[in-house]
């Protein structure tokens, strides 16, 4: 597996998988009805940010990641980062290895901490594959977001230190 920039032309082997992880409500707070062109803006983030893709040895993006600061001004020493891995390739260690790219990406651009403000309190592959990496959660937001099927759950704000 590589891991390269992301680029407009990468969108459409992206959005299969964004779209139906989105649909599916269940991880990502965003509209489930988000549209392709939307979705590509909020995801394929400009520079100084990065996306990123995950691509296996026949060619085929299998994951992706964008990479940020996670607040402005006096907050821009900490980074954030978002992922998601294609359903079809779950279980091949694709987001770990995003993880630790985007960690990396991190640290070379001297960010001090990776902070993710919104992680879904019952994905616990999300989170047992952060905590693995160093994550703590340092909070929880009650009820913050609607799952479509266990109902309000919280949402995580997760913490590592560089």
């Amino acid at each position: 597996m590589q891991i390269r920039e992301a680029t407009p032309e990468d969108w459409p082997a992206i959005w299969p998988f964004f779209h139906a992880i989105v649909a599916a409500g269940e991880t990502f707070p965003y509209p489930l009805d988000l549209s392709s062109e939307l979705g590509r803006e909020w995801w394929l983030l400009p520079a100084p940010n990065r996306a990123v893709v995950a691509v296996d040895d026949e060619g085929t993006v299998v994951g992706t990641a964008n990479m940020c600061r996670n607040r402005p001004g006096n907050g821009s020493h900490v980074a954030s980062a978002s992922y998601m891995v294609d359903p079809a390739h779950h279980g091949r260690g694709i987001g770990r290895a995003l993880v630790e790219y985007t960690l990396d990406w991190a640290r070379q651009q001297g960010y001090r901490a990776m902070q993710f403000n919104a992680v879904v309190a019952n994905n616990q592959h999300a989170v047992k594959l952060y905590e693995s990496l160093g994550f703590a959660i340092v909070g929880t937001v009650p009820e913050a977001f609607r799952h479509p099927t266990d109902g309000y759950v919280g949402l995580h704000v997760m913490h590592r230190p560089l």
